[in-house]
């Protein structure tokens, strides 16, 4: 996920978002290689300062924008000349000055809020890996089984007397921790589509099959994605990526085969960002990335499966 997501997000710049931000300085730095791959968001800002004058020569016309003082007020931007106002130019030193101004901190109606981590400082400012000012938003869908012995019966545990619930699981290549098989929800998709492609991308390895294969593997997954789900959690991620100017938001959804037949006919195979994948037993002694722990206690809980040998702290008290 992390190397496509890097990609993706990467690509979207929005300026008008950044203009916004109390860490617009970061926008300084940004690398030929991280607009290269840009496209009409990006190309907006890269292309559109140039137009033709009368005579057909190109003439500038990114003048205003760089007018000091600042309109109503004293501050004198730092000079940007012609030649380094795209921002597909290299520019190391690019260091601009930074201004709200009193009005606008007063936080009107009008204005955006200020951006800043809800869940409070993280020692780090700008947008880190992630490709967006505030929430970057994921999708998680936690798929779901009994586990059964060879004669199809459901396995309970010893200890807590309940049956054993597994999920599938990746392994992270970017850190190398299990996780559930996510990713970042692409403008304008919906949910539920990101739920599908991801696991399709991660967990199935559906990126590298033919267009047959495809197909067939696209009517597999519609049949487990459009029966009844549960939103385990939605909102702010516990997440390493996250600073003080941006941060993860995900859905996580429980898709659940209780017959295990629809996941029998899907042949797990790691793809995309995923180094490998496997079904995993849901207890406590899991080690999972980011808040993907927590997410798997709260399907345990909603499943009422096993999850702890302590009784009672079995799925109470979350």
């Amino acid at each position: 996920m992390a190397g496509r997501f890097l990609g993706k997000t990467l690509a979207t710049v929005s300026l008008s978002v950044a203009l916004a931000s109390v860490t617009l300085k970061s926008l300084g730095r940004c690398s030929i290689a991280a607009c290269s791959n840009s496209f009409s968001s990006c190309g907006f800002h890269l292309n559109s300062n140039m137009m033709s004058g009368s005579d057909g020569t190109k003439e500038n016309s990114h003048n205003k924008a760089r007018t000091s003082p600042y309109p109503g007020s004293k501050v004198q931007r730092s000079q940007v000349p012609n030649e380094k106002v795209g921002w597909l130019v290299e520019w190391q030193d690019y260091n601009p000055v930074e201004y709200t101004a009193v009005s606008v901190l007063a936080g009107p109606r009008w204005a955006d809020p200020q951006i800043r981590n809800p869940a409070g400082r993280t020692g780090l400012v700008g947008r880190g890996l992630l490709g967006r000012w505030g929430p970057n938003h994921a999708a998680d869908p936690i798929i779901t089984r009994w586990k059964r012995d060879r004669s199809g019966n459901k396995i309970t545990h010893p200890i807590s007397g309940k049956n054993i619930l597994q999920f599938v699981a990746i392994k992270r290549k970017d850190c190398g921790e299990w996780a559930i098989p996510g990713g970042m929800v692409d403008p304008g998709e919906k949910i539920s589509a990101t739920l599908k492609r991801e696991f399709g991308e991660e967990a199935l390895n559906s990126l590298q099959k033919s267009g047959a294969e495809k197909r067939e593997l696209e009517e597999k997954l519609h049949k487990l994605f459009s029966q009844e789900h549960l939103v385990i959690y939605k909102g702010y991620v516990d997440d390493p990526r996250n600073t003080d100017n941006a941060w993860m938001e995900t859905e996580a959804v429980n898709y659940h085969d209780e017959t295990g037949e629809i996941m029998d006919n899907l042949t797990l195979e790691a793809g995309d960002d995923a180094g490998k994948v496997k079904w995993v037993d849901i207890s406590d002694k899991l080690k999972l990335y980011a808040s993907h722990f927590q997410f798997i206690k709260l399907v345990a809980e909603k499943r009422d499966a096993h999850w702890s040998e302590d009784s009672e702290t079995d799925c109470h008290g979350l």
